[in-house]
């Protein structure tokens, strides 16, 4: 015969009121986005001029501040394509190179005999 055991198991797992994070609290990168739209609703700045603030504010986390230079540099400096490279320096050889004597001669002039 089986001995039968009266222990009283705990229940495993499903719902138990109270656990885990309390709902609406924040953690700090929240804390910090809260921050930062707060300074930028106060100011009514542009979003240029608040990413430059944010930017070279020393105060400011150095992820957050990195990130907005990252943001605000397409708007403050052109893009590298915009500038002379060596591909349009090539171009500009090769059109020199094809001039004086060793510029293509005209092709024959195609006109109908009669």
């Amino acid at each position: 015969m089986k001995k039968i055991s009266k222990e009283i198991k705990m229940p495993r797992g499903g719902y138990r009121p109270g656990a885990g994070r309390p709902k609406g609290s924040k953690n700090k990168k929240t804390v910090q986005k809260l921050a930062i739209q707060q300074r930028a609703a106060d100011a009514n700045m542009t979003p240029l001029e608040f990413m430059l603030k944010v930017m070279n504010d020393p105060n400011a986390d150095e992820r957050i501040r990195a990130q907005m230079a990252y943001y605000a540099a397409p708007y403050v400096h052109p893009k590298a394509d915009k500038l002379a490279g060596k591909k349009e320096a090539l171009e500009e050889k090769a059109k020199a190179a094809g001039k004086g004597r060793f510029t293509p001669s005209q092709p024959p002039s195609l006109k109908v005999l009669e």
